[in-house]
């Protein structure tokens, strides 16, 4: 049987995502994603605690922590927008979504999550993780049109990269930028909401960490 990572040992991802997709088709920001993602997870399992933006010794922040009495996940979102502006077709809220045009920092900063998450596991006994990435920007997830070398080259993520080992930025120009990676995650894109008309698309990105 197939392992599937679980949220505080209570819950399967996808559970919690098709909750939040029925509630929230479009958030306003990363941290309003991050706090309805929190208020799904406790809608399903009130006896999962969450907190967010907790900080760590280092002076980082994890973006919530779920626990309980069967386990606790690390949780680090992303959430990267193309310019797009209408309603979410549930109430009259109005979304205006800003262009974030730094994708490349956008790929790094993913990759980042993911290596502080698995520093963050390996150090608790007992606790997973997952990266998580919404975005209505499909260079995201579009595989590259040509090959030229970009500083951003070993970050992409866009649909079936693989992501191991050491990556560098700009060839190793800049080595504060380097990650290693202890795990293997394969990107796997999945339709999250449709909102209409250009940049209205939103896919989601979930990397399970152990």
């Amino acid at each position: 049987m197939t392992h599937r990572p679980m949220i505080a040992g209570r819950l399967l991802v996808a559970t919690v995502i098709e909750e939040l997709r029925r509630r929230r088709p479009v958030f306003h920001s990363e941290a309003d994603f991050q706090h309805a993602f929190g208020q799904a997870v406790h809608s399903l399992a009130p006896d999962v605690e969450i907190r967010l933006e907790v900080r760590q010794e280092n002076a980082e922040y994890l973006d919530l922590l779920c626990f309980g009495r069967s386990g606790r996940t690390a949780i680090e979102f992303k959430y990267v927008t193309a310019g797009w502006q209408g309603n979410d077709g549930l109430t009259d809220e109005v979304f205006r979504l800003r262009h974030h045009s730094a994708t490349d920092l956008a790929r790094r900063n993913f990759v980042f999550d993911i290596e502080r998450l698995e520093r963050f596991c390996a150090s608790r006994a007992g606790t997973n993780g997952f990266a998580i990435l919404l975005s209505n920007d499909a260079s995201l997830w579009s595989r590259p049109r040509s090959e030229r070398p970009t500083r951003d080259r070993e970050f992409r993520i866009h649909e079936g990269r693989e992501l191991s080992g050491t990556l560098r930025w700009a060839e190793g120009a800049f080595e504060a930028n380097a990650r290693q990676l202890l795990g293997t995650y394969v990107t796997n894109w999945t339709d999250y909401t449709a909102v209409g008309g250009a940049n209205g698309d939103l896919r989601l990105l979930v990397l399970p960490v152990a």
